[in-house]
């Protein structure tokens, strides 16, 4: 293991890597990006990007934020909204970081109900409404796609929501959003029909920028305060806007990854379904959710640490036996599913692939 690079399946980072334009940012910075702060300010806006992404959602440009990520955003919204003793719902099962910002400030997670179906997650949806009368709740999070589930919401069922928590701040966390190709962008438009809705996005799930940590939020005017609170006066990483300016000018390229992703989550449902006992749930990210017989896991870990191959086995309750396996390169998911093949009891294995190597 020690002379083994390890791969890893467990971080829900793109592996095809960024745009090669946004190498070429890096390849021709001066240092003016490094000494001078922005002066976006002497046309009257906060920076380059937040007035690019504004053009593409169609809103002003003062209702885009630009943060440390999504994670920045969400915490600051958190921070902002969420009273001590006051609810905030989340789904059920969800990024645990969610739960820890709303301990931060004493306030109180309620979980609405995500439901178990085959081959997907759903989001009980009249649940989250009636929990409105039961709770009262500060302020609403959905991630669309979550995590772990790989489960969007559709765009009816987002309806009800915004309209049934019109008054109330609501987060939608799309971190993953832009992984099913040709998928239609218009979620900024509804922050003009909500003004209380705060849509999330980031670089560094499809643009591969994780490293950059740069996401932005589009707001409603409903939350103007809170515009005025993540602002930076000194504007915001001009490297790391460059970077994202690269990545957005790059369209083609990350069509190409979305189809290459797709591909890929196809070739693991075709695969893990193969196999008696297991599961595999749909997803929209770049990452699917696999329900394993539990007597086989302890082989398959084994072999997978024993390949430098890494990847998510959850042991909380109710999702004792499920692992969350990041997309990586076609490739790389070749040697995964080698590994699992090869760790798998030898009866399943031949039975479930003809006695060749899926």
């Amino acid at each position: 293991m020690a002379d083994i690079k390890p791969i890893l399946f467990d971080r829900n980072e793109n592996r095809y890597g960024p745009a090669p334009a946004c190498l070429e940012v890096l390849h021709q910075a001066d240092a003016e990006l490094l000494f001078n702060y922005t002066r976006a300010f002497q046309q009257g806006n906060y920076s380059d990007l937040s007035v690019r992404v504004g053009k593409i959602h169609g809103v002003e440009e003062k209702r885009i934020i630009l943060g440390y990520g999504c994670e920045d955003i969400l915490k600051e919204s958190v921070h902002y909204f969420l009273k001590k003793g006051r609810t905030i719902l989340i789904p059920s099962a969800s990024w645990w970081y969610y739960t820890a910002i709303a301990d931060e400030v004493g306030g109180i997670t309620v979980q609405f109900p995500l439901v178990e179906k085959p081959n997907t997650y759903e989001f009980d949806v009249d649940a989250l409404i009636a929990m409105r009368q039961e709770h009262d709740p500060g302020m609403v999070l959905i991630a669309s796609p979550n995590n772990p589930t790989g489960n969007s919401l559709s765009r009816e069922d987002l309806m009800r929501i915004l309209v049934a928590y019109h008054d109330r701040p609501v987060i939608l966390d799309q971190a993953y959003f832009g992984l099913i190709p040709g998928q239609t962008d218009d979620f900024g438009q509804l922050t003009d029909q909500f003004p209380n809705l705060l849509i999330l996005r980031t670089f560094s799930k499809l643009f591969a920028l994780a490293g950059v940590r740069m996401g932005y939020g589009i707001i409603g005017e409903g939350l103007d305060g809170f515009r005025k609170f993540c602002a930076r006066n000194l504007g915001y990483n001009r490297l790391s806007e460059k970077l994202a300016l690269a990545a957005l000018d790059s369209s083609e390229y990350y069509l190409d990854i979305s189809q290459r992703m797709a591909s890929d989550r196809r070739k693991f449902y075709d695969f893990f379904r193969a196999y008696e006992g297991c599961e595999v749930f749909e997803s929209d990210a770049n990452f699917i959710l696999v329900k394993f017989p539990v007597h086989v896991i302890p082989a398959l870990k084994e072999e997978l640490v024993s390949r430098g191959l890494i990847v998510k086995f959850f042991t909380e309750p109710g999702f004792v036996g499920y692992a969350r396996i990041s997309l990586g390169t076609e490739a790389e998911n070749a040697r995964l599913m080698d590994a699992m093949f090869q760790a798998w009891p030898a009866r399943e294995a031949e039975s479930a692939s003809g006695g060749e190597v899926a």
